[in-house]
């Protein structure tokens, strides 16, 4: 008998709290804008005896400070209790030490951001991917989300796959384009995910908390004679997250009927111009294309979903073979880099490939500027150029020093 699907309109972040709640057993919280209401709701939920999946109330902690609670966060995962927290922007970065020892410890967690800008010249409130760029380097794994549907979906992925693997997971979307926009969306309860739980590395988690009668040295110093060899230690455990994460993917789909990759595309299957992104600008780009191709353009989209650890292989999948040019776009601005993450990344993947397609990249977005269809057109305008310009920026007019493309009317 097929089951009754179940529909809730909701913003991304009652979403992500939704399937949160589900699989934690402490969510150790502190509000900051945009991630705030994702904490509010566990609070509300665990307040009204609310079951997550083990048949229990998720015990809330509300700290003095983000960094409270990553280390309350940290200390309840060493105690074999599966732990989660919210937040975004500076939050994020007062987490930054604690991440560093949660992901070298191999600790089982899921963070859910809901992606700010950071203050620099300024303070914003507003969504980008700065705040997430910034923890980019602490060992945890990167899953993007564009839609309020998407946060349904792999927010259960990132939770079973950190489970499985061992690697703790930054699960994040567009701040107020993704987590305060309201949808209809199909919703997901315990029994659609409980089955995918591996009962096997979840009792392995349980036997490595610490305890009393089975005692343990950890966070010890290490030296020059073995710290080295220790960190290289982990490569296995990352190795193992794409297929760990394609796999729930796969076996999510079975209930949903909804297919997700690590990277999935979108547009001409003869592409020849093809943007890579991710979060929300995705829905943007999928109309133009939607546009373009009607008028027989060969444009497509490939949309990140993984994205650290970035797997070369099932990237170079997605993207058509009859690809000869590329624009990446970026949510952050490294000032004096020679390029955004996402940008580099991707030129390191076609390195020495042979027929490499002409890459370019740029930025759009930063402090929730509106990236409309019109400006979509223009990058793919610009990909169609004898020579493309690259480090370009989008949806603003640079008349300082002139990255902006040009300026079409809205479609």
């Amino acid at each position: 008998m097929t089951k009754q699907k179940k529909f809730l309109t909701c913003d991304g972040n009652q979403a992500a709290a939704h399937i949160a709640y589900m699989f934690s057993e402490v969510a150790a919280i502190y509000p900051i804008t945009p991630s705030s209401t994702m904490a509010e709701y566990v609070d509300e939920w665990a307040a009204v005896g609310r079951k997550n999946i083990f048949g229990e109330t998720v015990r809330v902690e509300e700290m003095q400070s983000e960094a409270g609670a990553a280390g309350a966060l940290h200390g309840s995962l060493q105690a074999g209790a599966l732990s989660t927290t919210f937040t975004a922007s500076q939050g994020l970065l007062l987490m930054i030490p604690n991440m560093y020892k949660i992901a070298g410890e191999l600790l089982p967690s899921v963070f859910h951001v809901s992606a700010r800008a950071l203050a620099s010249h300024a303070l914003s409130i507003f969504g980008d991917h700065q705040d997430v760029m910034a923890a980019r380097q602490t060992g945890f794994a990167m899953l993007a989300t564009g839609s309020v549907q998407e946060v349904m979906d792999l927010a259960g992925v990132a939770h079973l796959a950190t489970i499985k693997s061992r690697i703790p997971f930054m699960h994040f979307f567009d701040g107020f384009r993704t987590s305060h926009e309201i949808q209809k969306i199909e919703a997901l309860d315990n029994e659609d995910l409980a089955q995918f739980i591996d009962q096997d590395a979840l009792t392995e988690f349980r036997k490595r908390a610490l305890n009393p009668e089975n005692p343990v040295a950890r966070g010890t110093a290490q030296n020059p004679d073995i710290y080295f060899q220790a960190r290289e230690a982990c490569n296995p455990f990352y190795d193992a997250v794409p297929a760990i994460v394609e796999e729930y993917m796969e076996k999510l789909s079975t209930v949903t009927g909804r297919k997700y990759g690590l990277f999935d595309y979108y547009g001409a299957p003869d592409a020849e111009r093809v943007i890579i992104a991710m979060g929300s600008v995705t829905e943007a780009i999928r109309e133009a294309i939607d546009h373009l191709v009607e008028e027989g353009e060969k444009v497509g989209l490939v949309a990140v979903h993984l994205y650290r650890p970035f797997s070369a292989k099932h990237f170079l999948g997605a993207v058509p073979a009859t690809a000869k040019r590329i624009a990446v776009l970026d949510r952050t601005k490294e000032p004096g880099a020679t390029g955004e993450p996402l940008y580099l990344d991707v030129k390191d993947c076609f390195y020495g490939q042979e027929n490499a397609p002409v890459i370019v990249g740029g930025r759009y977005g930063l402090s929730s500027k509106d990236t409309t269809p019109a400006q979509i057109l223009s990058v793919y305008e610009n990909l169609g150029l004898p020579e493309p310009k690259n480090h370009f920026t989008i949806g603003i007019v640079d008349d300082v020093t002139f990255t902006s493309l040009p300026k079409k009317e809205e479609i």
